[in-house]
């Protein structure tokens, strides 16, 4: 962990040569989402090659940009792209541009995220709000000596993600005529999907829909004093329901299908947070 603490610093000076506002909110666009950049007006991108330190996504649908912008006179950057564990990549690896951002001023992280649903009341193209996780990765991305100056060893997850945040989106759902729903993600390393008598397990132990990030980065968010809030887009149903085996397929189309109304909640939330 020190090693890669140790490169914050570097990463961070290259960007704040170009660019030098303090941004307040961080944004993790899931796959399929990559529409979710039109939130802002976008001033500046940085391909994640550029940036020293920075990993480059590889998984289908994610660009690998760090894009910088504005809402309502609120500086946002969004990662166009996340990193995942599947990729090859150790939990640390993929949460390093979290700790970027952090130091670069933001003090609200948003996570976003394709999702097959373990529930048969979440229905495709639903928009669920995380109210919970339930990290099934064998990973963790604190494990090391810690940096006492960046977190203490032993972060509580007990309001991982806001509950003031959730009120607040509530209501955005309210205003948005849609029907509020949250639920408890499980993050799974991936790539593969799961097997049916997994996602019974899942359900088993109190799971509401399934992917392959988030977890990483909500931990060292919460590690950093972060205020978090995910949304979770229902892009399958899980084997539970199906026998399909052709699942991801479908599921970059139905995420992009459901990007207007996530685009909409989310500046809906900017505004009344």
């Amino acid at each position: 962990m020190k090693k890669i603490i140790e490169q914050i610093p570097e990463s961070v000076a290259y960007i704040r040569q170009l660019y030098d506002n303090v941004p307040e909110v961080g944004i993790i666009l899931g796959t399929g989402l990559n529409e979710l950049t039109h939130i802002m007006e976008i001033d500046l991108e940085i391909p994640y090659q550029d940036i020293p330190h920075f990993r480059i996504s590889t998984a289908p649908s994610h660009q690998g940009k760090m894009l910088f912008g504005s809402f309502h006179g609120i500086n946002i950057i969004i990662l166009q792209g996340r990193l995942h564990c599947y990729e090859g990549y150790s939990a640390l690896e993929t949460t390093y541009p979290v700790f970027v951002m952090k130091e670069l001023g933001i003090k609200t992280l948003i996570v976003t995220n394709a999702v097959g649903s373990l529930r048969r009341d979440f229905e495709i193209g639903d928009l669920i709000a995380i109210k919970d996780h339930i990290n099934l990765t064998g990973m963790n991305p604190l494990v090391g000596k810690n940096d006492g100056k960046l977190g203490i060893r032993f972060p509580s997850m007990q309001d991982a993600y806001s509950k003031e945040y959730r009120e607040v989106l509530n209501k955005a759902y309210i205003e948005s005529k849609m029907e509020y729903k949250e639920g408890i993600y499980a993050g799974l390393l991936g790539p593969s999907l799961e097997t049916p008598a997994e996602c019974k397990m899942l359900k088993t132990i109190g799971a509401d829909m399934v992917g392959m990030s988030t977890v990483h980065e909500v931990i060292v968010g919460v590690y950093l004093g972060l205020k978090i809030l995910g949304i979770s887009t229902i892009t399958n149903l899980s084997n539970l329901f199906h026998n399909d085996t052709h699942v991801q397929d479908e599921i970059e189309q139905v995420a992009k299908s459901a990007q207007k109304r996530l685009k909409a909640l989310i500046q809906k939330f900017l505004m009344d947070k």
